[in-house]
């Protein structure tokens, strides 16, 4: 694919707890066939350096990426080992790079991802901060009316939390709680994972196989089994 035309998504990946979420979103688009744009905020590296013990480096980001893609949600190493093959699909941002690609509303892309989302993140977003490439590359997504995903992570929601996720709703955004559900049978943490990581791809409108969909059958996933 040549620069010219690459279109990519950009995943956003906040402070927040739940860094396996990220991990499934990014393996689900670039198994899709998808372009990604990341930008891994300062707070983020923190969390991901807590959950996976792994310190996510701008100088060597793709080492650094290709192992935590790589790592399962329950902590096993190479759990996902052929994700290494298609980082090929991924441009890596500095969070305080102002100056990037996903600053302008001029630079094309398809939407935004933000996984997992923080009340931090969701506030600088919703009152328009721009303090850093995460929240600026929002902010122009919901300028330029492109889809903007908004997987937030906390419990429990104040209502000033409350307050700013409905102006994203309002300003075109679709808030999404990173909320597993057990209707698909899940057994493994990887599984739950997945079905938040899917219903989020599901927004996006990107194709995926991460979870087992309902189909009106009581105790399907059982029989499944």
């Amino acid at each position: 694919m040549t620069e010219g035309k690459r279109t990519p998504w950009v995943v956003g990946v906040s402070g927040a707890s739940g860094t396996p979420y990220a991990a499934a979103v990014l393996r689900g688009l670039l198994d899709a066939g998808e372009s990604v744009d990341l930008v891994v905020s300062r707070a983020s590296r923190l969390t991901l350096l807590d959950e996976t013990g792994i310190s996510y480096r701008d100088a060597h980001w793709r080492e650094d990426l290709g192992e935590w893609l790589a790592r399962g949600a329950d902590g096993k190493p190479e759990t996902f080992p052929g994700v290494r093959d298609r980082l090929d699909a991924v441009r890596h941002w500095a969070a305080g790079d102002l100056a990037a690609g996903p600053s302008s509303g001029s630079y094309p892309v398809k939407g935004m991802l933000i996984v997992p989302a923080s009340t931090a993140c969701v506030a600088g977003v919703a009152l328009g901060l721009s303090k850093d490439l995460l929240q600026r590359a929002a902010s122009v997504t919901l300028k330029e009316r492109r889809r903007l995903v908004v997987a937030v992570r906390e419990t429990p929601l104040s209502g000033q939390t409350l307050k700013q996720l409905v102006a994203l709703d309002e300003a075109g955004a679709v808030v999404l709680p990173a909320s597993p559900a057990f209707y698909a049978g899940a057994t493994h943490i990887q599984e739950l994972v997945d079905f938040v990581a899917g219903r989020v791809l599901d927004a996006a409108g990107v194709p995926h196989r991460l979870y087992r969909r309902w189909e009106g059958e009581l105790g399907g996933s059982r029989s499944q089994g």
